[in-house]
């Protein structure tokens, strides 16, 4: 088992040298590749990626309805190559797009709230730097009375949660951890069951979702479930973060395997340390 594992990690280094090597298009500038970083731990790519990098067009198939991403790429009239930073903010923090509509919930602003300014300017400066996508988003297939968008405000008032804060009696690498569960990274999106309005069951934090997206069934973090991490030490954690392999040698699949791909197998070493600390410690206070 350990030869497997070392084998595993020399394989998962060597194409994360070789990313770094090939680096990225776009203006090679300190904000874009900070923003590079962000893109990734976010998971950006899972959701707006279809036929092109960042064009939109992934389905998501939910209770409510089917929802379509949307194109997040640098085109002026199709993607968010027009908007200015505060208009970027703004549909961040507070799910308001440059015209004043609601955003759907299923755009997880409410843990990109979490995130500082300088983060969301950074994310920003990354997919101004990226290739326009000429590809208009195509709209959502909700059935009644969830088709009508104006409501949303309404559910703003009862479904946003309070906003994330450092614990000062953790450490700094467990607070880090608690930051990307609960703001770019959005663990809590997914693991978190919904109530019949989609909103987060906060209260319920990580036990598990039985309608996660698509249908699938996301399992519990935080109790001793075989499902969960109940029971896996901090080690475990991290090597399937980021390689995807369980403690019992199976590997991690469903939508996992998204994340796996384009979000906390693209994490730094010390950024995997800090979100398995975190998540063990839901398990072992």
């Amino acid at each position: 088992m350990n030869i497997t594992r070392n084998l595993i990690l020399l394989s998962s280094l060597w194409c994360s040298v070789s990313a770094l090597a090939t680096g990225f298009e776009g203006p090679q500038s300190e904000a874009v590749s900070r923003g590079a970083y962000i893109f990734d731990i976010g998971g950006c790519a899972s959701c707006h990626t279809n036929k092109q990098p960042l064009g939109g067009g992934v389905e998501l198939v939910t209770p409510l309805g089917t929802f379509i991403s949307s194109n997040i790429s640098s085109h002026q009239q199709f993607g968010i190559g027009g908007w200015t930073n505060a208009q970027f903010i703004k549909a961040m923090r507070e799910g308001v797009s440059p015209d004043g509509e609601h955003y759907y919930p299923a755009f997880p602003y409410t843990s990109y709230a979490n995130m500082p300014k300088q983060d969301l300017l950074d994310l920003k400066a990354y997919l101004d730097a990226q290739e326009p996508v000429a590809e208009a988003t195509l709209p959502h297939g909700l059935t009644f009375p969830f088709n009508q968008r104006a409501l949303l405000g309404v559910w703003k008032l009862f479904n946003t949660g309070d906003q994330w804060i450092s614990d000062p009696s953790q450490s700094a690498t467990w607070n880090r951890g608690s930051y990307l569960a609960n703001g770019p990274s959005h663990c809590t999106q997914c693991h978190t069951p919904r109530n019949f309005l989609g909103g987060l069951q906060l209260e319920k934090g990580m036990v598990g979702n039985e309608q996660g997206p698509d249908g699938e069934k996301v399992p519990p973090l935080v109790d001793g479930n075989q499902l969960g991490f109940g029971g896996w030490s901090q080690d475990d954690i991290a090597f399937a973060l980021e390689v995807g392999m369980t403690p019992d040698g199976d590997f991690l699949g469903g939508s996992m395997s998204h994340v796996l791909e384009n979000t906390t197998g693209k994490m730094t070493p010390d950024d995997i340390k800090a979100l398995s600390e975190y998540l063990y410690s839901l398990n072992n206070p």
